[in-house]
């Protein structure tokens, strides 16, 4: 079972992972594979936070 401290740490990291596709985003021409893979680490966290969301109510 994921605790709510767990829940918090993924919280921040997605938000981190947000604010670098942000910045990559904005760059005039920006790198498409780091866009990519930056998504699909942000929508693992996605993923796990819903999880843990369910695990911790």
């Amino acid at each position: 079972m994921m605790t709510l401290h767990t829940l918090t740490s993924l919280q921040r990291r997605h938000a981190a992972l947000d604010e670098a596709l942000r910045k990559e985003r904005s760059h005039p021409a920006p790198n498409f594979v780091r866009l990519m893979r930056l998504k699909r680490r942000e929508l693992a966290l996605k993923d796990a936070i819903a999880v843990s969301t369910r695990n911790v109510n």
